[in-house]
């Protein structure tokens, strides 16, 4: 098994006195039901794991809310007394017994030793229709995501890992274990990050395997519209999973996916891979001010793919097409760059925050202007953009600072991280204006670590007070 990030949450979690039920949230086959089991192994738990797709006949039982009746039967089916020192109750699959969300609630209160988790991969479809009364502020929720690029690292080559929490603008990589990060991270955009591709390609090395497990992780997903959708609806979702992966990084048009539809049938589809969290809705927000989402408009977004690896499949790249790319085709051609950055920031709270990531564009008559990505650390927003070219060619980031103010931007490309003073000359509707900032470079693959060397920023002059800055 793979080691996850997400267990130092969990090892936390269980070592609180006010432990509350958690509730694992993720899209299907990213790894939840796995770290629970993993997490009980290694903490040396007694694991009483119960499947509610097995046992839908504990909805009635859940719904009384009676905590002893309710341990008896779950009792009888793990055949362990569930309320043992040591144990550890995993209720898998909870959105197919709805109520025993709202039964959590009494765990806490009548049973606060017993450490509770649960998990469900159709989860947020339940949240949005329940008819109960949701037991707020007596759980905890934690989102699990594939598997990020360190943990890929760290997977499959660990001595390159630390080369990952080392790096700094100050403090670049050896050139060696700079190649060697770039090579993985290619690895990566084949592969990507689903825990079984990875475990498999760890095992077997083979691309082939992890071709065809990709293949039945996108069935899975199929399978699944069905569950959530009508019939007549089936179609339209299968033709939103063949868009996303084609149209990563630009606007999504509804009429793109489907002609023949009404927008607001096709926008229910995309809702419907949302919410299962096939996809991630990158909305563009003012940037003003934070958070964010207070001026994020839901009508103008860019999709994501779950995950890089599935998206690749879908387009039908397999790893001779991706590895013979040249440095500006793998930055700033199809997307893919600007995938594996988005599915990286949309878990910048790692776990702790449902996906949210958002985007700047300023339509024009005669041009556009687009920021990849607009995150917030603190009270700090930051322009990001994937990219292979010299500053100057940023002319879009530069105006979105000039416009806000800012002192920090950050640009992902292939090279050394760095740091830069930038100082450029730009025309706006009152003339021409000058715009300074510091730009930092990072490598794609350190994208991970931008929380950190975000943080470490100390202002925009004479960066004292921090090594993380040359």
């Amino acid at each position: 098994m793979i080691e996850r990030e997400a267990e130092n949450f969990l090892t936390s979690w269980l070592a609180r006195k006010q432990r509350k039920p958690m509730v694992l949230r993720g899209a299907r086959q990213v790894g939840k039901s796995t770290l629970v089991r993993r997490f009980a192994r290694e903490k040396g738990l007694i694991l009483n794991e119960i499947n509610l797709e097995r046992h839908l006949l504990l909805d009635e039982l859940f719904k009384t809310t009676e905590i002893p009746n309710i341990c008896r039967e779950l009792e009888a089916i793990t055949g362990n007394d569930i309320r043992a020192e040591g144990s550890l109750l995993f209720l898998d699959e909870i959105q197919a017994t709805p109520h025993a969300l709202m039964a959590l609630r009494y765990f806490h209160e009548e049973l606060p030793e017993l450490p509770v988790i649960a998990a469900g991969s159709l989860l947020e479809f339940t949240l949005a229709e329940h008819s109960f009364s949701m037991p707020v502020g007596r759980i905890v929720y934690y989102h699990l995501y594939p598997l990020s690029f360190t943990e890929f690292v760290n997977a499959l080559e660990p001595s390159s890992a630390r080369y990952l929490s080392e790096l700094t603008p100050a403090t670049p990589p050896p050139a060696v274990a700079h190649r060697r990060l770039s090579q993985l991270q290619r690895q990566f955009f084949f592969v990507g990050g689903m825990p079984e591709a990875v475990a498999d390609y760890r095992e077997h090395g083979s691309l082939a395997s992890v071709a065809e497990i990709q293949r039945s992780i996108i069935g899975t997903y199929q399978d699944d519209f069905a569950k959530y959708a009508r019939r007549d609806d089936l179609l339209l979702l299968q033709k939103v999973l063949a868009f996303v992966p084609g149209a990563l990084g630009r606007k999504v048009k509804f009429s793109a996916i489907d002609r023949e539809q009404r927008a607001a049938k096709v926008k229910k589809a995309v809702e419907l891979l949302v919410k299962a969290r096939v996809c991630h809705r990158v909305c563009h927000s003012h940037g003003t001010g934070v958070p964010l989402a207070a001026e994020a408009s839901e009508s103008i977004y860019k999709l994501l793919f779950l995950d890089i690896g599935l998206a690749n499949h879908l387009l039908g790249l397999d790893w001779t097409a991706i590895s013979g790319m040249d440095d500006r085709q793998l930055v700033n051609e199809g997307g893919l760059a600007e995938q594996f950055i988005g599915q990286h920031l949309v878990n910048i709270s790692r776990g702790l925050e449902p996906p949210r990531l958002h985007y700047w564009l300023r339509e024009g008559k005669s041009a556009n202007a687009e920021v990849d990505y607009v995150i917030s650390r603190g009270r700090r927003i930051v322009p990001v953009e994937v990219k292979a070219g010299k500053s100057g060619s940023l002319k879009s980031l530069q105006h979105f600072i000039h416009r806000r103010k800012l002192k920090l931007a950050v640009r992902f490309d292939l090279n050394q991280p760095s740091c830069q003073e930038v100082a450029h000359t730009i025309t706006t509707g009152t003339g021409n204006e000058e715009v300074r900032f510091t730009l930092l470079s990072l490598p794609l693959y350190a994208v991970d670590e931008l929380p950190r060397i975000i943080d470490g920023y100390p202002g925009h002059t004479g960066h004292t007070g921090s090594n993380l800055y040359p």
